[in-house]
């Protein structure tokens, strides 16, 4: 994919998006790579149903609001869907699948869960189109397999920008047998990646989800560090995009015929009433009514903590 490719089959649809924007994060990796479990825990499952968040659909595009789900085509048009029906969905005819909810971390930002890179049954078009939209990444690439090289040679396709700004989150900690095993591949991964993620952490999704009001359980698995990671992400992109036209990015891949402008400093985003995501906090004096249930898989759907 290069920018003379993009540019002319995204920007109908991407031409379309007006009006101020919040920092777009694109969640993505291959396929079963704990995509839709973080979406899950990063927006909570309540107001979402279940078909929003399955594979095999084109990308989704979550984002504060209360307007009605809507099908986005090629062209920048929209047609309302039922969520019940969202598989029904034309992948090479959809640019994306417009979902709102008013969960609070949508305040922060809007979120677009990507189909998997690796899914034999969606062409690799369907979220090459979006990813200039997006101005951070979170990449998931599970630990037991770590960074394959499929998954570099999509990297490499991202825009150097964007990669200065992602996250790569290797998910599924909990299956290496030892801590031992975990800094290790922890430290392959950094090395094989350095300079092309803002930062790599690991977690266990499964873990983070069960925490409820078990802080000691949400530290261990990794969700306490990929939040603060999270935040400095969408703080710094929120400062770029501020005054920036909601198709800036397209502007970006595009020939310039004169130089740009040195960048003006921006100021900081005011924090005095800063969305913080969830994080589990202990309530004195409770004690566990019933055994902590066993950790599920992590492509199970079912309702999880949530960031807000």
């Amino acid at each position: 994919m290069t920018p003379d490719e993009t540019v002319p089959a995204a920007a109908a649809f991407a031409r379309a998006l007006t009006g101020p924007r919040r920092p777009r994060i694109a969640l993505m990796g291959e396929f079963s790579a704990g995509k839709s479990t973080l979406a899950n825990l990063m927006i909570g499952a309540d107001p979402l149903p279940v078909q929003v968040i399955a594979t095999q659909l084109p990308p989704v595009w979550i984002s504060h609001g209360t307007a009605p789900a809507a099908i986005v085509d090629l062209e920048g048009s929209e047609a309302p869907c039922d969520l019940e029906t969202l598989q029904e969905a034309a992948a090479e005819d959809t640019a994306f699948i417009r979902i709102q909810c008013e969960e609070d971390i949508l305040q922060m930002c809007d979120i677009i869960d990507m189909p998997g890179i690796s899914d034999p049954n969606m062409p690799s078009e369907v979220w090459e189109r979006i990813l200039p939209l997006a101005d951070a990444v979170i990449w998931c690439s599970p630990s037991t397999q770590a960074w394959r090289q499929s998954e570099a040679s999509v990297w490499a396709m991202v825009p150097e920008h964007v990669r200065a700004q992602s996250l790569l989150l290797l998910t599924r900690g909990d299956m290496l047998h030892s801590e031992k095993d975990r800094r290790k591949v922890l430290r392959r991964v950094q090395g094989e990646t350095e300079g092309l993620f803002r930062d790599t952490l690991m977690i266990s999704l499964t873990q983070a989800r069960d925490a409820e009001d078990d802080p000691q359980q949400w530290e261990e698995s990794g969700a306490e560090p990929f939040v603060n990671a999270f935040l400095d992400v969408v703080a710094t992109v929120a400062a770029q995009v501020s005054d920036e036209a909601p198709n800036a990015a397209f502007d970006r891949l595009a020939p310039s015929p004169e130089p740009a402008a040195e960048p003006q400093e921006t100021a900081p985003p005011d924090t005095s009433d800063r969305i913080v995501p969830r994080r589990p906090v202990a309530k004195p004096g409770r004690a566990r009514s019933t055994p902590r249930p066993q950790p599920m898989p992590e492509d199970d759907l079912s309702l999880t903590p949530k960031f807000s």
